[in-house]
């Protein structure tokens, strides 16, 4: 990026189960309230809006005329970024790069309680010729690509058990997290299988929430916000379309996203520079395997650095701090901004029992989901 770009603005609203007190419009206002009252702006005073949504999961045809009430966007532009939060983050620090927008709003949402046939509609989204018409679900997929990845790289099913205790276990002092828990590696294991070897607790439950953050300028920033984050490098791929094409080991898509948004950041080595991690947790397998595509861990030890304490909040590499999706909840095209908010929380020192000491870099890192090969990396940091 040629200009520097930061949050200033954070707010958000969740995470829950169930919401049936609050519509999506709500989850969302209350949010857009509290980081525009953060930012010190006026939704006049922003230059442009957009939400990261999927038209499908919404319910919905051209999802963004349901945006502007909340949003303060009426009559302003505002568009749809049909992909996780952290790509419509990244389409908002291009159009600053532009120059022609100093401030943006992105925001995400889940109301996905709201959802009747969750499975059918994640189903939808298989291919209709060689995965749909075998009748299987998303979770027969994940677990197919769990069982390879598994076998692949050594890591064990004991050991994608202590991602779920310790996801769940940071949950329970996180204010916002919807899923908390004491739980054991044996809880985990005797829960009833879902696609072998994926048991049911090795599934994120989805939650209800909204985020909303607004971007900056580096001069508007620097003049409104005394304790702005950066976003140092951001990146996004899609792999192989076809589930059948893929290496079901490795997770191709969050390796060459990571790969552009470290050398944006200027970062050689990840391991020793980033100081925690928010990565997707849809399932407890992806957590091992996205840490080794990030470069976070060797192939095949994640496992074991999980199962030593490496990635807990007191180890070397404290990951989802926050409780991640396992222990926040699934919220879909919102599971990126879930994973910004514990971020900025952290790098702001502002993350109370969960805080990482002396925190300045942090990595945080989204996927969209089985069937999809497509995937988000950002780097955010305290120092300019």
């Amino acid at each position: 990026m040629n200009e520097r770009v930061a949050i200033i603005g954070i707010g958000s609203t969740g995470f829950s189960p169930v919401s049936p007190d609050l519509s999506f419009k709500e989850l969302t206002y209350s949010a857009a309230v509290k980081a525009y009252d953060e930012a010190g702006l006026h939704p006049k005073e922003i230059d442009s809006f957009i939400t990261g949504s999927e038209d499908f999961m919404e319910g919905y045809s051209i999802f963004d005329e349901y945006i502007p009430d909340q949003m303060g966007a009426v009559l302003r532009p505002a568009h749809t970024v049909c992909a996780d939060f952290i790509q419509a983050m990244g389409v908002g620090c291009m159009m600053i790069n532009t120059g022609e927008f100093r401030t943006i709003a992105v925001e995400a949402h889940s109301k996905a309680s709201n959802v009747k046939t969750l499975d059918e509609v994640k189903a939808f989204g298989l291919d209709p010729v060689y995965l749909r018409t075998l009748k299987e679900n998303a979770e027969f997929l994940a677990g197919l690509e769990m069982r390879r990845f598994l076998e692949e790289t050594g890591n064990s099913v004991e050991q994608c058990a202590s991602v779920v205790v310790k996801n769940r276990k940071n949950a329970l002092i996180n204010p916002e997290a919807g899923h908390g828990a004491v739980l054991t590696e044996f809880d985990v294991l005797s829960s009833h299988p879902v696609s072998t070897p994926l048991k049911h607790l090795d599934a994120a439950a989805p939650s209800d929430g909204a985020i909303v953050i607004v971007l900056a300028a580096e001069e508007v920033a620097r003049s409104l916000c005394d304790n702005p984050v950066w976003i140092k490098g951001f990146s996004w791929c899609s792999a192989e379309g076809n589930f059948w094409s893929r290496d079901l080991s490795f997770a191709k898509y969050a390796s060459l996203a990571a790969k552009k948004a470290y050398a944006m950041a200027g970062i050689s080595q990840p391991s020793k520079e980033i100081d925690f991690a928010e990565v997707c947790d849809e399932y407890s397998y992806k957590e091992l395997q996205h840490l080794e595509a990030l470069g976070l861990a060797r192939r095949g030890e994640s496992g074991y650095l999980t199962e030593t304490g490496a990635t807990s909040l007191e180890g070397e590499m404290p990951v989802n701090t926050s409780g991640g999706s396992i222990g926040v909840g699934h919220t879909f095209e919102a599971s990126g901004g879930m994973k910004v908010n514990e971020a900025v929380q952290q790098l702001r020192g502002l993350a109370g029992k969960r805080q990482i000491k002396g925190a300045t870099t942090g990595l945080v890192q989204s996927w969209r989901g089985v069937p999809t090969g497509t995937g988000s990396v950002a780097i955010l940091s305290n120092e300019s």
